[in-house]
Formats: structure tokens, C-alpha cells, sequence
């Protein structure tokens, strides 16, 4: 069995150094001038990966066994990878015990091979000696695998030598000249990746959040731009550019206006439907639901101008169908717009590709009489037109279609709300 699994590694080696990948590397402009950290969504394979923000994407179309599908935060670091003279393997053992760190070459030769019994937590270790060249890399223990490929630019001939180093601060300089840093230094962290796939990139500076949609066709840097979108309960808001708009990447959650003053929270069905002021309510009234969809608002808060962020406000029936248009029309545009790689929507979620980075969710409505109705079925957006005495416009989202639908509603119903910069 070990033999098999050797050769798959080795296959898998060589196929990655023959593969076309690209790096994608991360800078920041506006509100922040660095990247904390990066969520990576492969929202055509719906796999999904969050790294550092100073580190770099190795998108190739072949990874490593037990690289598929990563959620953790850089599990496997290998700085710098190409090596030289010397290299540091940094990773994390779940559990207390023994592990087995087994270096191979591209003929799947062993070239060490080590056992040392490991505390949970943070481990690196100094490999040096090994000579230029493709290697493959594999810890393993009873409960957790790292695999990867390390590539040698080593002149010198020498034996490949690991050891391990209890703290940081600890580390052998004598080779490199220079105390080397992991926290600092740019690694590689590889996603898996096919020509044509579409990437949803979410960086994160501080309290800010950006969202930046790409399909990758080069090696290339991301400048996230970071602009303040903070409601007056403090919640901060991902934003994303869509055509020549800059639109909040979530659904409205606020319990205040934002001048400081409460919104109205109406749990009474019967005192829901009869009010002519602004309200908001919890789908289902179970403040959980808001967590993941947003608050639900009556026109009537819409129309006070002061519901948005201060530097946002709701859009107009017009700013919607700015953005529709620009997506190709309200024909095809929700399927641009609804999330996808998720079961919040009921099946089929017709079309959905979320290739815009809007992430519409289904969060359902609450009708005039103070019913709720159609989670995971809808989604109903205000616009802060006005159709009539008693109406305003709106825009739905199915889950069997791909269609946006421009509707006139009452206003006393309860609807999600997304806003727009400006």
C-alpha cells in the first residue's frame, strides 16, 4: 500500500512541475494600506481557503494529496520554497504524538526520513543539504497529513540534513547570514485550479473587507481597495465593485439609524401590519437569522434617507437597474447575483454563479399581516423609489430561475436591504 501511495505522490509531483499555475500576490489601497488576511473561494469547484495576506496563491491544476479542499490557515508553511542552502518547514500538529517528516525525490527515492514525537501546536524545522533539484515532502502522524513539493536551487552538493527547532528564536542563522522570519516572509499556498475557474476574494484589513472576483489567466497582483461601510451598531460591511457601482456585499443588519437613534424592532404581527413608521424585524423573529441574512425593513425606514451607513445609501429603482444592465439585464442577471456553493438556496438555485461577488441570499420577507414566508425560497431588496401612495419599488430572486424580478410591493412588508455607495 505505501508503495502505491508513493507513486501517486510522485505522479502527482510531476505533474505539477509541468502544469501552467499562476501566484497571485495581494496589496492594499484606500482606508488601509495592508492585507491581514485573504478568504480564497473557488466558487466554480466550491472549495475554499483562507491564508495571510502577505503570503502568495499558488493556483495550479494538480496540489498535493490532502490539499484538496483546505480551511485551515496556512496548515503547511515552507519558507523560502525554491530553497537554496537552507529552508523552514512550519506546520501545526492537531494532537500530541508521533510524526513522520520523509523527504523523496522525483524518482520517489527517500532521501530522509525522520520520527519524532511531537506536542499539539506549532512546530518548525531547518531542512538543509539537499541538493538542486524536485523534492516531494510528507508529515505524517495518526491524525493529521501535510504533503508538498519543495524545489532546490542548491549548486553545492551536500546531505539533506532536517532539524527541528523548539522556538524561533532558536533558529540556525549561520547558513543564511540573517535571522529568518516565518511571520514575515511571503509563502506559497496552493489552491487547485483549472483554466477558466472564478475566484471570489475577500481581504480583510482590520475592521474593513473587500471583495475582488477575478478567473486568473497570469501571475498578477490584487490591490483590494478598503472603504469604510460601518452601520451605527458598529457592524461593518464587505463591499464590492460591480461595473462602475460599489455596493455593500451583505445584507443590512442595523438596529439603528444612522444618526444614533433606534430603529423600531416589531415583533407583533398584528402591530407590524398597521404602521406607517419605520421598523425592522428578525425573520421568524429569532435574532440568529439576522446573522446570516440580514434584518428585514419596512419601506417606511427605507424612506427616512438616514437607514444606510453614513457615506451609502439604499438605492434607487434606477441604481438597480444600473446594476442589472450592467450584468446583462434582469434576464439573466440573478443568476450573476445569487450565491452559489451553498445549500441556503433551495434546489436547483437555477444559474447561480455569483460571478458579480453580490452573494444574494434567500432571506425571505414578511408579508403586511406580519407572516413570514419564503426563506431559502426569495429574496426581496427595497429600493428607495417610490411606485405610490401605498407601494414602492422592489427587486426579487428566485431559486428556480436566473430572472430579477422589478416589482412594486407594500410598504408596510418587510424586505432585506443592500446599499450603494454615494
Amino acid at each position: 500500500m505505501k508503495k502505491i501511495t508513493f507513486l501517486c505522490l510522485m505522479i502527482f509531483a510531476i505533474a505539477r512541475t509541468q502544469a501552467q499555475d499562476y501566484q497571485i500576490s495581494f496589496a492594499a489601497t484606500g482606508a488601509s494600506a495592508s492585507v491581514d488576511s485573504v478568504k480564497v473561494e473557488n466558487i466554480t469547484q466550491c472549495t475554499s481557503l483562507n491564508m495571510s495576506g502577505s503570503n502568495i496563491l499558488h493556483l495550479t491544476q494538480f496540489v498535493g494529496i490532502n490539499e484538496l479542499n483546505v480551511t485551515t490557515d496556512d496548515a503547511l508553511q515552507i519558507v523560502p520554497n525554491p530553497m537554496t542552502e537552507m529552508c523552514t518547514l512550519d506546520f501545526y500538529a492537531s494532537e500530541e504524538g508521533n510524526t513522520m517528516l520523509e523527504l523523496f525525490d522525483i524518482n520517489g527515492k527517500i532521501m530522509l526520513q525522520q520520527q519524532h514525537y511531537l506536542k499539539k501546536g506549532h512546530h518548525a524545522f531547518s531542512l538543509s543539504g539537499v541538493n538542486s533539484g524536485v523534492y516531494f515532502l510528507k508529515i505524517e502522524s495518526d491524525n493529521y497529513t501535510y504533503t508538498s513539493k519543495i524545489m532546490s536551487s542548491c549548486v553545492s552538493k551536500g546531505v539533506a540534513h532536517l532539524k527541528h527547532i523548539e522556538t524561533e528564536a532558536n533558529i540556525d542563522n549561520s547558513t543564511t547570514g540573517k535571522m529568518l522570519n516565518l511571520k514575515s516572509s511571503k509563502s506559497l499556498i496552493d489552491m487547485q485550479y483549472n483554466t477558466g475557474d472564478r475566484l471570489k476574494l475577500t481581504g480583510k484589513s482590520g475592521k474593513y473587507r473587500t471583495v475582488f472576483m477575478l478567473v486568473p489567466n497570469q501571475t498578477q497582483s490584487v490591490t483590494f481597495n478598503f472603504i469604510p461601510c460601518a452601520d451605527a451598531d458598529s457592524n461593518h460591511y464587505a463591499v464590492v465593485q460591480i461595473g462602475t457601482q460599489i455596493w455593500m456585499a451583505e445584507n443590512l443588519k442595523t438596529t439603528k439609524y444612522n444618526n444614533g437613534n433606534p430603529i423600531s424592532n416589531i415583533t407583533d404581527p398584528l402591530a407590524w401590519g398597521s404602521l406607517i413608521s419605520g421598523a425592522y424585524c428578525d425573520y421568524d423573529n429569532t435574532p440568529g437569522n439576522s446573522l446570516t441574512y440580514g434584518r428585514l425593513y419596512n419601506w417606511y425606514a427605507v424612506n427616512t434617507a438616514i437607514l444606510a451607513p453614513i457615506g451609502w445609501h439604499v438605492p434607487t429603482d434606477a441604481e438597480w437597474t444600473t446594476l442589472t444592465s450592467s450584468l446583462l439585464g434582469d434576464a439573466i442577471a440573478g443568476g450573476k447575483l445569487k450565491m452559489n456553493c451553498t445549500t441556503l438556496w433551495q434546489s436547483p438555485n437555477s444559474g447561480a454563479t455569483n460571478e458579480s461577488g453580490f452573494t444574494a441570499l434567500p432571506s425571505g420577507y414578511r408579508y403586511s399581516d406580519g407572516s413570514f414566508n419564503n426563506v431559502g425560497l426569495y429574496g426581496y431588496w427595497w429600493s428607495s423609489t417610490e411606485f405610490s401612495t401605498n407601494n414602492a419599488w422592489s427587486r426579487i430572486m428566485y431559486y428556480q430561475t436566473i430572472y430579477v424580478n422589478p416589482g412594486n410591493y407594500s410598504k408596510s412588508q418587510g424586505f432585506s436591504v443592500r446599499c450603494v455607495r454615494g
